[in-house]
């Protein structure tokens, strides 16, 4: 059978994370089963087995009492780090004027948000640890208007279980509503400086201090509301969903 050919900067970002993936229990995996684990469709389900037990537990320890530590503004890095799945020469680049947030879902009002509207709401500050699950993490500066707060602002029904994001690069996210409403859950359009960089998601992205950086997504184009679990870019490759830390 043909194999589609796959996108080297997608391999090689994939690679990057195998950690996540696999650690100990792939290794001893490995070990008990004296196999290919990766033609082993047993490992597979028991691994997949152990990552959804692994967002229940997380979940259930989640609460929007417990806050991400903030920093004093000397302690925010100088220069951010740009990470994402293909070079910083391909990242893509929206237009402020003709920028639209589309609105879908379990959302009362899903007339869609240009960028002045959302520069206009009130924001609020923040200065987190960015953690990526490579293994390297920096201290940046965020300001939005709270996650919580627009949801609310555009009558989203936040009895519902989640809130999913497509963005203009083609990634994809998802999140339970009780992160979304977490008071740090915020929809970051400013930084040190001014407003947000193109290659770190001109116009918004969604900073999320309570998760893993790839839970943050970038140049965020559509949010909806739903009931039935989100896919994520990195949890389809076999990440943990939920990915609290």
């Amino acid at each position: 059978m043909e194999r589609t050919p796959v996108d080297p900067a997608l391999r090689a970002a994939v690679e990057r994370r195998t950690l996540l993936r696999g650690g100990l229990s792939l290794g001893a995996a490995t070990l008990l089963s004296g196999c290919d684990i990766s033609d082993s469709d047993a490992v597979q389900s028991a691994l997949h087995a152990i990552s959804r037990w692994n967002d229940r537990v997380q979940a259930l320890l989640f609460s929007d009492a417990r806050l991400a530590r903030e920093y004093r503004p000397d302690e925010v890095a100088e220069a951010f780090r740009y990470n994402a799945y293909y070079p910083k020469q391909d990242v893509v680049h929206l237009d402020a004027g003709s920028y639209r947030l589309g609105l879908s879902g379990l959302i009362g009002d899903k007339q869609p948000w240009t960028v002045d509207r959302l520069m206009a709401l009130p924001r609020t500050l923040q200065r987190t640890r960015h953690v990526c699950v490579e293994g390297w993490s920096y201290v940046g500066q965020w300001s939005g208007v709270r996650l919580g707060d627009f949801l609310r602002l555009v009558g989203a029904d936040t009895h519902a279980k989640y809130v999913g994001f497509q963005c203009a690069d083609g990634y994809y996210e998802g999140i339970d509503m009780a992160t979304a409403l977490h008071p740090q859950t915020i929809m970051a359009m400013t930084t040190v400086g001014g407003v947000l960089p193109v290659e770190f998601g001109f116009p918004l992205k969604i900073r999320i201090p309570t998760k893993l950086g790839f839970k943050n997504p970038k140049w965020v184009t559509a949010m909806y509301v739903t009931n039935q679990q989100p896919r994520g870019f990195w949890s389809d490759r076999g990440y943990n969903w939920f990915s609290g830390i």
